[in-house]
């Protein structure tokens, strides 16, 4: 992993781990049961009992912990070894010594990583590929992964054309300030990414409501920790729904389900399936 520490160091790459120790401490039956729903409703499922799930940039481990309390095994793994430990750290709390649930570090673009993996009912990646600095190529290796009538569930930055250029600008250069100085770039960001809902919800007489219930959102994130996730999230790369879905079904891939994330910066939300070779 030398070449992301020298990434990091050169303020080409955003440590993603650093930013999920605080959100353990408030993860709770709550925001894990929404993750299990968040599941069952993209997938088209009531549980994942006999499947065999793989989470790929496991992040918090929040996922992967939902899948395996939905009955699937499991195996996760990141690039980041900070996200390493605290999806290994949420299996501890809840399924410690469990054989089917395997945490390990690998890179989606190691070609040898992958191919040991052999392949799965369900492969998943949520909001992970486009930070891989080599996207399309991320995409081309996760294909391999999928099972013959398995399930791709992907979210991708959609591509706002200028406003998505101006979010790469201020990633990069968040990232290329010392520790101490990236509050210059993270707070009038905050203000410009929160000031106008909070300013909403003070008109309509409902001060804060957005933040409050924020947590209570599928990914059952806290509103702080996806605002440092957002403005320091790079390498950052961007796609059309129509893109991913033509780069897809050139690899046998049909679209079963394509959750668009609007006008605003976000992920569109993919579930794709193999078909079989004819």
């Amino acid at each position: 992993m030398t070449g992301r520490v020298t990434e990091i160091t050169k303020g080409e790459r955003f440590e993603f781990g650093a930013n999920w120790a605080k959100f353990l401490n408030v993860l709770n039956d709550e925001r894990i049961a929404l993750a299990e729903q968040s599941l069952r409703n993209m997938l088209g499922v009531n549980d994942l009992k006999g499947k065999h799930f793989l989470d790929i940039g496991s992040g918090s481990g929040l996922f992967s912990l939902a899948a395996r309390r939905l009955g699937a095994t499991v195996h996760s793994f990141d690039y980041d070894p900070q996200s390493v430990a605290y999806t290994a750290e949420l299996k501890r709390r809840y399924y410690l010594d469990d054989p089917d649930w395997i945490v390990e570090q690998g890179s989606v673009l190691d070609q040898d990583h992958p191919q040991t993996l052999g392949q799965w009912d369900i492969v998943y990646s949520w909001g992970v590929l486009h930070h891989t600095g080599a996207m399309w190529q991320a995409f081309d290796n996760v294909a391999r992964l999928v099972a013959e009538r398995g399930k791709l569930f992907i979210a991708i930055y959609n591509d706002q054309g200028k406003s998505s250029q101006y979010w790469s600008t201020v990633k990069r250069l968040y990232n290329s300030l010392p520790n101490p100085l990236r509050f210059l770039i993270l707070w009038p960001a905050f203000v410009r990414l929160w000031g106008p809902t909070t300013f909403r919800d003070c008109v309509r007489g409902r001060p804060f409501h957005t933040w409050r219930t924020y947590g209570k959102n599928e990914r059952g994130m806290s509103p702080w920790r996806d605002v440092v996730d957002w403005v320091g999230g790079y390498p950052f790369e961007v796609a059309k729904p129509e893109e991913v879905v033509t780069f897809f079904g050139k690899n046998r891939f049909l679209l079963l389900k394509l959750k668009r994330c609007g006008v605003g910066h976000g992920c569109n939300e993919f579930v794709l399936t193999d078909l079989p070779v004819s």
